[in-house]
């Protein structure tokens, strides 16, 4: 089996057995860590650009490092260093990397839409690495990785989403990848915080966090971004951190053995408690080495490559 599409621009279009794939192609991938020479032969002579109209810590470096420990060449490029700044369109510039040799564009950018404008102008493959509101389809692979990866499925289990759902990519993305593998999904977070037609996705909402965390197995606590704050879309963070910041007092509410997740960068103190992130319970760490193993999966397989085939270099 192997991926159907040329571009990775959401996990909507997947199958559960296309996004199963990549969780089991991942794993082979993750064991280069324990190797002293942290090398794939597979995708030699590939080139990759990184483009990122955003800043970005761990989806950029993770994708650079996955490129890197596949054998390819990989080129980072932001927006300020090109010619962006002297007016280029997004699908010249696309244009212009191909030309170059891309074989591999993957795009942060903040519109939504912009990974898709540039996948139908050029023939490389395309991976969207967050736009706008609208997905963030390689963090929500990561999380289903790490999920499937410390409790062993994903079917059956309860897993709470809190925070700015409205305009967290990485919310839409878990709860479409998490619905598709059978997991039953709480999402947590003041009403103007929420888009409509939630529960349409086959969500359930709830406004009370203390309420969504009852029995729950997995917690992924989102950023507050402090902007919001200033547009008035909660009354303040102090208040936010009393209705819906993640302690371990909440904690007690869901099941002993819950597992605690975050995309990162955390606010701490706001969204989640410092000890929360620090508890036992807790794989934001985790998260970040599987984001470089879930991305080595992906470029391998978007690549044409078959997971039997997936072998370290000596």
């Amino acid at each position: 089996m192997s991926l159907r599409h040329k571009d990775l621009l959401g996990l909507e279009p997947l199958s559960s057995e296309e996004i199963a794939l990549v969780l089991d192609t991942a794993e082979p991938c993750k064991q280069i860590f324990d190797r002293q020479v942290k090398k794939f032969p597979t995708l030699r002579g590939k080139v990759i650009v990184n483009l990122f109209y955003e800043a970005s810590t761990r989806t950029r470096t993770s994708f650079e490092v996955a490129g890197k420990w596949m054998s390819a060449d990989v080129v980072n490029i932001s927006a300020s260093a090109s010619s962006v700044t002297k007016g280029e369109s997004l699908t010249d510039t696309a244009k212009t990397l191909e030309a170059l040799g891309a074989d591999v564009v993957v795009i942060r950018h903040r519109h939504a839409g912009a990974a898709h404008l540039i996948a139908r102008a050029v023939r490389a493959r395309v991976i969207n690495a967050g736009d706008g509101w609208h997905e963030h389809p390689t963090q929500g692979l990561l999380d289903l990785f790490t999920i499937r990866e410390k409790k062993g499925r994903i079917q059956g289990l309860t897993v709470v989403i809190v925070g700015d759902i409205l305009h967290s990519r990485v919310a839409r993305s878990n709860i479409i990848g998490l619905t598709k593998l059978g997991a039953r999904v709480r999402v947590a977070g003041p009403p103007t915080l929420m888009p409509l037609g939630l529960r349409e996705l086959g969500v359930e909402v709830y406004h009370d966090l203390d309420a969504a965390l009852e029995g729950a197995d997995v917690i992924n606590v989102l950023r507050i971004q402090r902007e919001r704050q200033k547009k008035g879309l909660f009354p303040s963070l102090r208040e936010y951190v009393r209705l819906y910041g993640v302690t371990k007092e909440r904690l007690r509410r869901a099941k002993e053995d819950v597992m605690i997740m975050h995309p990162g960068p955390a606010n701490l103190g706001v969204e989640i408690a410092q000890d929360v992130v620090e508890d036992e319970r807790s794989v934001v760490r985790e998260q970040v080495k599987n984001g470089v193993a879930v991305r080595m999966a992906l470029l391998y397989l978007m690549s044409g490559g078959e997971p039997r085939e997936l072998q370290p270099a000596d």
